[in-house]
């Protein structure tokens, strides 16, 4: 385990934090933080994105940060999945 400190922001880049942050953390961890420190809405699906990155990688919730390839300075950016309406 190791720490490492990241960028986290969100998509529409109204909150954004420097974070130090142990390695074994998933992506659904930094999430859940964001959720509750940001007072986003928890009806919403997020998916969490390494925007350093080119192209962007979008994290595996489930996935640890050293296991995703995430280094130390990265930014990661957490976007609402959206979901295409079923119109007729």
């Amino acid at each position: 385990m190791s720490e490492m400190n990241l960028i986290v922001r969100t998509a529409d880049l109204t909150k954004k934090a420097e974070v130090m942050m142990d390695s074994c953390h998933t992506g659904r961890d930094i999430v859940r933080a964001a959720l509750q420190n940001w007072a986003m809405s928890p009806d919403t699906d997020y998916a969490l994105v390494n925007v350093s990155r080119m192209p962007p990688v979008t994290l595996k919730p489930s996935a640890t940060l050293a296991a995703s390839g995430v280094k130390p300075g990265e930014m990661l950016e957490i976007q609402p999945v959206l979901v295409a309406g079923g119109g007729q």
